[in-house]
């Protein structure tokens, strides 16, 4: 049984997200384990790096399935982006080791968030980016992404509910590019909490606007509260870059 690795791009737009929800046509999931079963005549649940939420992208999403299909790799590519909608790509197809999978085996992953600084929004970036129209500090952004490197405990910034999990996790870099209006936060780390680059993206963004302080972080990363961080930021403003292996 052949073990097949699939890099993905995708607008997320018209769609509920990465996973599958029972038979729902409208995840990409859905789509994409919808075209392998016509390509293969096999019923095949894939297995993506890990969720993006409603109205997320992807740039490089990973995701693996198992098959006794003997169709060469290039023909599998051509078959995907010829059944596949248009805001769903399929960049490319690997031969992977039995044991390779693409969940357990991610190693890291890179984000970004895409922020509309501008008093007039615009009309072409509107399901791409968050529109956020305040001033905001350049330098108080930059000094909140510092405070947020490293290993720290993101309990308090994340959506989870109770759990017997670690919440630990390693963010190795945050960056910050403005170009013109349009501001590029860039996320690197070992792993992210569910909606955890979302919350985090709403602390500095309160705190570059004067809405929260600095020293907040240190204080959620004691008290574990997500009530006392800022607010989740839309989804339609999120792309996952890359998956590291």
């Amino acid at each position: 049984m052949r073990n097949i690795k699939l890099t993905i791009e995708y607008d997320g737009k018209r769609y509920l997200g990465w996973q599958r929800l029972g038979d729902s046509e409208k995840t990409i999931q859905g789509k994409i384990e919808s075209v392998i079963e016509q390509m293969t005549n096999e019923k095949i649940e894939i297995i993506g790096s890990g969720r993006t939420d409603a109205g997320a992208h992807a740039k490089g999403q990973a995701a693996n399935f198992k098959t006794n299909s003997e169709m060469a790799r290039n023909e599998m590519l051509a078959f995907f982006n010829r059944y596949l909608p248009g805001d769903i790509v399929v960049k490319k197809v690997e031969e992977m080791p039995e044991r390779f999978h693409a969940r357990y085996n991610v190693k890291g992953k890179q984000y970004s968030y895409y922020v509309w600084n501008d008093p007039i929004p615009t009309a072409f970036e509107r399901y791409h980016s968050f529109y956020f129209p305040q001033t905001l500090d350049m330098d108080k952004m930059t000094a909140a992404c510092e405070k947020l490197i490293g290993k720290h405990d993101f309990a308090g910034f994340s959506a989870l509910k109770k759990t017997k999990k670690s919440t630990t996790r390693t963010i190795d870099d945050i960056s910050i590019e403005r170009e013109g209006s349009m501001l590029h936060f860039t996320f690197v780390g070992d792993g992210f909490l569910h909606k955890m680059v979302r919350i985090l993206m709403g602390t500095i963004l309160e705190i570059g606007a004067g809405k929260l302080e600095l020293i907040v972080i240190d204080e959620i990363f004691e008290t574990k509260v997500r009530e006392n961080a800022g607010e989740t930021v839309p989804a339609h403003g999120l792309f996952l870059d890359e998956v590291y292996y």
